[in-house]
């Protein structure tokens, strides 16, 4: 049966089989790095989005699978449950703030994360993730759909473009101007939106920004 799960079923399955995440199957594609992560599935008012046919066309020349291959993708059994080499766990500022998805130290934890590939040339350690710009909050450095890899276990410095997470659950992406043991005060990317400072009580926690796909 044809439906918005089977068929986004079928796209992840034909990445897998290809040993990608969405977002590598969408860029052997010529396609836009994020248009089959997760959080693009949806509309910001939940409806469903469905990949248009232009976008299957374009997977199916890039992998040399038949239109009949892709349908018998969309079984439930299609999908191995390897995970995705080269891969690092994904999530969009929106869903950030909720709680489940960060331990105590500004790790990645919980279920509901997406992936992505992990840069080329960017230095690897355990714990990074990749958070999705979402909106034209951080406008002009970062636009919508820009992703960004943090690093918790970086040393930030002053300058350093960092995110940040308060105990009330707002999480903000910033450039550290000034870190005490008592306070931090930071720049804001867009002009239009206001420098913020908190108390280092009020915040759960800092991580370097390390790349960015601009």
């Amino acid at each position: 049966m044809l439906s918005h799960n089977t068929i986004w079923h079928a796209i992840d399955a034909l990445a897998e089989r290809h040993q990608l995440s969405p977002s590598g199957l969408a860029r052997r594609a010529g396609l836009d790095p994020t248009s089959f992560n997760k959080s693009k599935r949806q509309s910001a008012d939940g409806r469903e989005r469905w990949p248009s046919t232009e976008s299957i066309a374009k997977v199916l020349d890039a992998t040399g699978a038949t239109i009949d291959q892709f349908m018998a993708l969309m079984r439930p059994d299609a999908i191995r449950s390897e995970p995705y080499k080269g891969a690092i766990p994904l999530i969009g500022f929106a869903q950030a703030g909720a709680g489940g998805f960060f331990d105590d130290g500004g790790f990645p934890a919980g279920q509901g994360w997406d992936v992505v590939d992990f840069p080329a040339g960017a230095e690897r350690r355990d714990g990074i993730y990749a958070l999705e710009i979402q909106g034209d909050s951080m406008l002009p450095l970062y636009r919508d759909g820009d992703v960004l890899i943090v690093d918790p276990g970086a040393q930030v410095r002053r300058g350093d473009r960092v995110v940040v997470k308060t105990r009330e659950g707002e999480v903000m992406a910033k450039i550290l101007v000034r870190h005490t043991p008592r306070n931090i005060e930071l720049l804001s990317l867009n002009p239009e939106h206001p420098n913020r400072s908190f108390e280092m009580s009020e915040v759960e926690w800092i991580a370097r920004i390390i790349w960015a796909s601009q």
